[in-house]
């Protein structure tokens, strides 16, 4: 990314902020290599919830609070699903400036949202929208997907999560693909 930028934790495919070079690298995750060191040193390990950005882990409640339980890893189920997240948003960016309330709920019904809700949602900018979609779609699928890992995890499944990593192919975890 570059040095000034407007401090949002959430970036879509095609953010100004982040160089073409870093795209690549991201794009890649050929800019998480350095986190080999801290799983090599024991603050990380290869499998596991992804290190979480301040102020997000400040918000789960209950049951939820059991990925804090989790050492951070360098993939894990929510890593898989979401290895393209910010190309993920950028796609629900179009589509959700190109969508009625009622097309967007039907093609996404992950999305709950209120009529209301809608209509502040859709005079707000891009950015805006993409931390929304973020921490109202994406983050708590995270976390779900998370909080499965940990109550059911497996050694065999932690490898099979790495090769899938590494070669890029899918995985079955908590009853679909990621």
């Amino acid at each position: 990314m570059t040095v000034k930028h407007s401090g949002s934790s959430v970036s879509v495919a095609g953010d100004s902020r982040i160089t073409p070079f870093g795209a690549k690298l991201r794009h890649y995750k050929i800019d998480e290599l350095p986190e080999l060191w801290d799983v090599l040193i024991g603050n990380m390990s290869f499998v596991g919830p992804r290190p979480d950005v301040p102020g997000y882990a400040d918000k789960l409640v209950g049951d939820d609070r059991d990925v804090l339980k989790l050492r951070p890893g360098i993939t894990g189920p929510a890593t898989l699903k979401y290895r393209l997240e910010d190309e993920m948003i950028s796609d629900f960016m179009k589509d959700f400036r190109n969508m009625n309330y009622h097309e967007l709920t039907t093609n996404y019904p992950q999305i709950k949202i209120s009529d209301k809700e809608y209509a502040d949602l859709i005079v707000k900018s891009d950015q805006e929208v993409a931390v929304w979609y973020n921490d109202n779609v994406i983050y708590p699928d995270k976390v779900r997907l998370n909080c499965h890992y940990y109550r059911h995890y497996s050694f065999w499944k932690d490898i099979e999560m790495i090769f899938a990593t590494v070669l890029g192919f899918k995985v079955k975890f908590a009853g679909e693909e990621v």
